[in-house]
């Protein structure tokens, strides 16, 4: 260990995964160490279901009626892919796609006067939606029709819009959308969790549409996609990635301090060694007086052993409820997941309910979205607060991701990728950066 790296990555998160990968690709000599004697950091999947059971603290052992502990693979924090967003096309460029299997999720769904409503992911389906009324639909699918048109290249697909400076909401009144399809819009399709985009710029929203039509378009029933046994397979998928590169594996390693000279990072210490580098990326845990509290997320995971009412028995789903209806600033999300994905025992469920914080009692936020899953076997609550870096890291060469946020897909963690990435080599992220250049050669036919 006592060497010299271009980088040591700490923390084996998913976004600290990525880097490492990229980095080595790159020719960088990396070393990737982690205090947790598992994988994933924040992002991982716990297995067999009694370190779930001690993790949050609950006594006793899983009963019987769980199965097998080592058929759970549960996710401490649920997101799904988009099929054509950032981070496919990561493990697309980096075939980490050999070492692992999809599943398309089966249905997305959204709350509506107490009830859920599924997404229409077909024409038909949108037309048999009672989502909307029948004038509505008409003016929503020429809504659509001009999104998916629309070029930001090509002035012609503008229709009188300037991307740059036209709200979102001006677009709407454009296209004379009622409020419901307003909602529906902004945070079944667009995805946002609150209602600031409105006023701003309608470019983002425009291109969060199109993201979400065209990862519809690959698959047909939902624009998600899920990996086997869990979102724990990322990081590693992408680790192994950094080690055919050369990069070093230490797991299980107590980090003793971080050495900085004359303000910027020159090496880590590690059971009395140290370990030099130019540049340190790490998450948020590593370096708590570099780092602010921004907000909170609350997530409970929750084990069933039904499918949820009104989803057509699907083994996968995710339910958006959105923050109007349930009088709140941001929407609460659904993640459900079952024994399909190897992530439970035969005929278990396991859906995971996240929002951000809005009050002193968290727990009673997410009523609304636990009494859709009644009754719930067993229940984990964890409430994580939110951190991001004080500063760029362009003085320390410290570079710190952010904590995952409430979304409900990997796109925001790309964007903090490829924003590290840029300030560590001062050059605009390039997914031709991650091509392969060399064969794995560990067990490839």
């Amino acid at each position: 260990m006592n060497e010299e790296y271009d980088v040591i990555v700490l923390g084996t998160g998913l976004t600290e995964c990525i880097l490492s990968g990229i980095m080595s690709v790159n020719g960088k000599k990396v070393l990737h160490m982690d205090q947790n004697p598992y994988y994933g950091g924040e992002s991982a999947s716990i297995t067999p279901l009694e370190d779930l059971y001690k993790r949050f603290k609950l006594p006793g052992q899983p009963p019987a009626s769980m199965g097998r502990g080592r058929d759970w693979n549960v996710d401490l924090i649920p997101k799904f892919l988009m099929a054509n967003g950032q981070l496919v096309k990561m493990l697309l460029y980096t075939e980490v796609t050999r070492y692992m299997d999809f599943k398309v999720i089966e249905g997305s769904f959204v709350y509506k006067g107490g009830k859920i409503y599924k997404v229409p992911s077909t024409e038909a389906e949108a037309l048999a939606s009672s989502l909307m009324g029948l004038f509505e639909k008409r003016r929503f699918r020429k809504f659509l029709v001009y999104v998916a048109n629309f070029d930001e290249k090509d002035p012609r697909t503008f229709e009188g819009v300037d991307p740059k400076k036209t709200s979102m909401r001006d677009v709407y009144k454009k296209f004379d959308l009622g409020q419901d399809v307003i909602d529906f819009t902004g945070h079944s399709l667009a995805l946002y969790r609150t209602d600031d985009y409105l006023d701003q710029p309608c470019c983002d929203t425009i291109n969060r549409i199109k993201l979400y039509s065209e990862s519809l378009a690959r698959y047909g029933k939902s624009p998600y996609l899920y990996p086997l046994y869990g979102l724990g397979e990322l990081p590693q998928g992408f680790a192994r990635l950094s080690a055919i590169y050369g990069g070093t594996y230490m797991l299980n390693k107590p980090i003793e301090e971080i050495i900085v000279q004359n303000g910027k990072v020159v090496g880590v210490k590690s059971e009395g060694e140290i370990a030099r580098c130019k540049q340190l990326i790490c998450d948020p845990s590593y370096v708590k007086d570099r780092v602010e509290k921004v907000g909170q997320v609350i997530r409970v995971i929750c084990i069933l052993s039904h499918p949820i009412k009104n989803t057509n028995d699907a083994n996968s789903c995710q339910i958006i409820i959105p923050q109007n209806q349930v009088n709140r600033k941001s929407d609460i999300y659904v993640c459900m997941i079952s024994f399909a994905h190897n992530v439970a025992a035969q005929g278990k469920y396991i859906a995971i309910v996240s929002t951000t914080v809005e009050t002193k009692e968290p727990e009673k936020e997410i009523r609304p979205a636990l009494e859709l899953l009644e009754p719930i076997e067993q229940k984990f609550v964890s409430i994580s607060d939110l951190f991001v870096p004080k500063d760029l890291g362009s003085e320390s060469q410290i570079f710190i991701s952010r904590a995952y946020d409430a979304t409900t897909h990997f796109e925001t963690t790309c964007d903090d990728i490829k924003d590290i990435y840029k300030r560590m080599t001062g050059s605009e992220f390039d997914f031709e950066e991650m091509k392969r250049k060399k064969n794995d050669i560990y067990g490839e036919d």
